[in-house]
């Protein structure tokens, strides 16, 4: 399988990138963002460009990949809705415009969040953009189309949130996670876990679209 990995910098996007280098059933990575990343794999290839909403200039680059795994994204937290709607809708559409008619028996799949709006009619800013971004997507004809909404997601091997708000989060948080995982399995993620069960839902696929917590801790 052949991948194509969005938002790799991220926490999301570091843990996906570790679970896809390790996973033998992945041949090949690209890896595509605005920053070039310090890791280095046989498995790995980088595309690196300044405006993440044109890929006119680079398809011939996205061509012939199986699944994409679009994990960039950015926190609500001080931003005005014109502003967060460019980065979640406008990017992430702009990219699955250009990928489904380049790679049409493509799996596309998507991290959301816990709580999106499919409405989008909600109150909450940053729901209402999320539930707009699924629904555009899912009427994409990609060979299969797939959004993750997980919660509160542990890091794990030493990945680091950029926000510095949700990483002191993590960190006061750590001692009492794994109690908190046993006694709500269901309810958290881990970085780990959320990679494996993408790769597991871009190879064979999902009975429903839309995966929440629960469907993630299943694999």
């Amino acid at each position: 399988m052949k991948v194509i990995l969005f938002g790799a910098t991220g926490m999301v996007g570091q843990g996906v990138l570790r679970e896809c280098l390790l996973d033998p059933d992945v041949d090949a990575v690209l890896a595509v963002g605005r920053n070039a990343l310090s890791e280095t794999n046989p498995k790995l290839r980088q595309l690196t460009l300044a405006d993440m909403a044109d890929y006119a200039t680079v398809e011939s680059e996205l061509r012939g990949y199986d699944a994409c795994l679009f994990c960039l994204g950015v926190s609500s937290a001080g931003m005005q809705e014109e502003a967060y709607r460019h980065i979640t809708y406008g990017i992430t559409l702009a990219a699955a415009e250009t990928l489904v008619r380049l790679n049409p028996a493509m799996t596309f799949i998507y991290v959301s969040g816990s709580g999106t709006d499919s409405s989008e009619k909600g109150r909450v800013m940053w729901a209402r953009v999320k539930g707009a971004t699924e629904n555009a997507l899912l009427k994409l004809p990609f060979r299969g189309c797939y959004m993750f909404r997980p919660g509160f997601i542990q890091p794990l091997h030493g990945i680091r949130s950029k926000t510095p708000l949700y990483q002191a989060i993590y960190s006061l948080m750590r001692p009492i996670t794994p109690l908190l995982l046993k006694m709500f399995p269901k309810s958290i993620t881990t970085t780990e876990q959320l990679g494996r069960a993408m790769l597991r839902v871009a190879r064979d696929g999902y009975s429903k679209p839309i995966l929440e917590t629960a469907d993630i801790c299943s694999f």
